[in-house]
């Protein structure tokens, strides 16, 4: 079994790729309200909303339980990319390395592709690996793409 790995998918959304980053680099406490059903609460402890190197921590549901996630924000603008990397809570406690990336690729025509990289190394060999989290993050951004586009056709 591995001890460290990278996971990779990539989700196509409707909404522009500028409306997701968007979304995900400053706009996190719309989270809750959108995606209440993942996101329950998300809250500002170093930074603010849209800042690099923003310290927040994420009340969320995954497999039917409640979680705790701490993370640390890493942007970059010109890719249209948010970093997570993994500090404390519930994850952490199985992994010593924890970090998503959701980068937003316009497409030609239409919406987007939001293109998920997990990279992870277990605390313990006989931690299981993340597949539960990609899959979490993964319905995360899929399931933003309602809120985005109800909108974006507002504007």
């Amino acid at each position: 079994m591995a001890t460290s790995g990278t996971y990779v998918t990539e989700v196509p959304l409707k909404g522009s790729a500028k409306n997701h980053y968007k979304r995900w680099k400053s706009e996190n406490q719309l989270f809750p309200e959108a995606i209440g059903h993942h996101i329950q609460g998300v809250t500002v402890h170093e930074g603010d909303w849209d800042s690099h190197g923003a310290i927040k921590s994420w009340n969320y549901t995954c497999d039917g339980k409640q979680e705790v996630f701490k993370e640390k924000r890493e942007l970059d603008d010109e890719k249209m990319a948010v970093t997570f990397r993994g500090l404390d809570g519930h994850v952490m406690e199985q992994l010593k390395v924890y970090d998503v990336i959701f980068q937003f690729i316009p497409k030609s025509q239409e919406g987007c592709v939001c293109k998920v990289t997990m990279i992870w190394e277990k605390r313990y060999e006989d931690s299981p690996e993340p597949i539960k989290y990609m899959k979490f993050v993964t319905s995360l951004a899929a399931d933003m793409d309602d809120h985005i586009l109800k909108n974006q056709n507002k504007a």
